[in-house]
């Protein structure tokens, strides 16, 4: 069955704040049916975004360091631990009723992966999970992290999301702890290539995995 979907996607970089801000308003129209499910596409600058189970110790780098870079840094309501989103780097905001769905938080998380997989795929990277890991890696050794879960659901309503690396700067990821794993590296679909792929390609990607792993057609798309 096809479920018919919003897509919205936002040129450029949007600040992390004000993609936040757009979340909770698409939420709580979701939340009183007064939109559709929705999913959200875009590129923060460089932040640093901290789930509820992260520690202090989640961040490598000093709060001076990552100021004289640009670098803000960001407490949020999702699940995880620590992650950096930057430009190169495809985030993904599903704002999804999930008893409408009919599905649960756990086939939910696990059909996210799913569709980073076939983007990945798509992209000529093969990628896999890893046993008691969320998320998705690289199938070449060392089976580096490719993609990235957080997610929250709210009055069965899911926000927050998942980040997908296409052609990031990897060299930021050395300013955390990512996901909380320091002995896992992260990696990114160029990288995994060994050649230049654009963000716009591999939106498109993820744009038609979305669509092939959830079910869905996207009723609209917007583009701004």
């Amino acid at each position: 069955m096809s479920h018919p979907v919003q897509l919205r996607v936002l040129e450029g970089l949007t600040p992390y704040d004000q993609g936040l801000a757009l979340q909770r308003n698409i939420l709580q129209q979701r939340q009183r049916d007064a939109c559709p499910d929705t999913l959200l596409l875009l590129e923060h600058p460089p932040v640093i975004t901290l789930g509820v189970s992260a520690p202090d110790s989640a961040i490598v780098a000093s709060r001076e360091a990552l100021a004289q870079q640009g670098i803000a840094v960001h407490q949020t309501e999702r699940g995880g631990q620590a992650t950096w989103h930057g430009p190169g780097q495809i985030v993904g905001y599903p704002i999804f009723n999930l008893h409408h769905r009919k599905l649960g938080v756990a086939r939910y998380i696990a059909t996210l992966e799913d569709m980073m997989m076939r983007a990945s795929d798509l992209l000529g990277v093969p990628a896999m999970r890893r046993t008691g890991l969320t998320g998705v890696y690289a199938s070449a050794s060392p089976h580096g992290k490719i993609g990235a879960i957080g997610v929250r659901v709210s009055l069965g309503v899911t926000w927050h999301g998942f980040a997908f690396n296409a052609c990031p700067d990897l060299s930021h990821y050395r300013l955390i702890v990512p996901c909380g794993a320091s002995d896992i590296p992260v990696t990114s679909v160029q990288q995994q290539r060994s050649q230049p792929v654009d963000v716009a390609t591999a939106r498109s990607a993820v744009i038609d995995a979305f669509a092939e792993t959830f079910r869905v057609t996207f009723a609209s798309r917007d583009i701004a």
